[in-house]
């Protein structure tokens, strides 16, 4: 070895080894490579899916608060105060998937993944990305079903965006189809006017799009107009869906939770 190292009388022969043994080196290391590589491209593709998921919550959340800048336009525009809610701020706001449809033809219903455990309740509206949906008519602990507003039991009051004309929205049991109930014939509504939610009853929030008007016939001899609108909603679409919690749904929730807290207190007590 001392001799090699100072005449270099191997260095072909080590030379040679070198070159015999590289591809095998290679060979050795292809499985860890692989396995490297692959563990690279699934952590990618899982960060890649739930970024995407991520993003499109957030897309879906600023579509909803996007509707409010519409009503909140016109009443600027008209500087007149709400119709009958004194606050129309929406606390909260969840993403839900639906995960079932009802088959029933006279029935439009539809079930989604969040249920009392996450704060759900009967009466919560239920919006998209373009509109308002429909309302939560019941609610187990883990799922709630959602009446859409196409249903022909369902109703809604609504504004016109141009002027501020109240209404009411019902479903014609159509899901591409809403009419006005009640309009006299001459009333001022024209085609492509825009209707939001008024807030009246405080069931559904102030300022959200229900539907826009297409149709509009005046018979002679009646006292109410036949007018049809389209709804905002995609309610075609089995596309994530947004609950909203307005300030009575809010109260409910807060309320429940103080009897929850005071029934515990109660029972503490009681031990003791």
């Amino acid at each position: 070895m001392f001799i090699d190292h100072h005449q270099q009388h191997l260095k072909g022969l080590r030379k040679a080894i070198s070159t015999f043994i590289t591809p095998i080196i290679i060979l050795a290391d292809i499985p860890a490579d692989f396995f490297a590589w692959s563990g690279e491209k699934l952590m990618s593709r899982s960060q890649l899916s739930r970024e995407n998921s991520r993003l499109r919550n957030e897309s879906l959340i600023l579509k909803a608060q996007l509707q409010k800048y519409i009503a909140m336009q016109a009443e600027n525009a008209r500087l007149r105060h709400l119709l009958g809610t004194e606050n129309k701020q929406v606390e909260r706001r969840l993403v839900a998937e639906i995960i079932h449809i009802d088959s029933d033809p006279f029935s439009m219903k539809f079930m989604i993944n969040k249920g009392s455990q996450d704060d759900v309740y009967i009466g919560q509206t239920v919006i998209d990305a373009h509109g308002i949906v429909g309302q939560i008519v019941e609610v187990s602990l883990v799922t709630s079903r959602v009446l859409m507003i196409s249903d022909a039991t369902h109703a809604i009051p609504v504004r016109v965006n141009r002027n501020g004309i109240r209404a009411i929205v019902v479903g014609t049991g159509q899901i591409n189809q809403l009419a006005l109930q009640y309009v006299p014939d001459t009333t001022d509504i024209k085609v492509g006017d825009l209707l939001l939610s008024s807030g009246l009853g405080l069931r559904f929030p102030d300022g959200y799009p229900v539907a826009t008007v297409f149709s509009i016939s005046h018979n002679p001899g009646e006292a109410f107009s036949q007018i049809l609108a389209t709804p905002s909603a995609k309610l075609e679409q089995s596309a994530p869906v947004l609950l909203v919690w307005s300030n009575k749904g809010n109260s409910e929730t807060i309320n429940k939770s103080e009897n929850s807290k005071e029934q515990l207190t109660d029972k503490k007590q009681a031990v003791n």
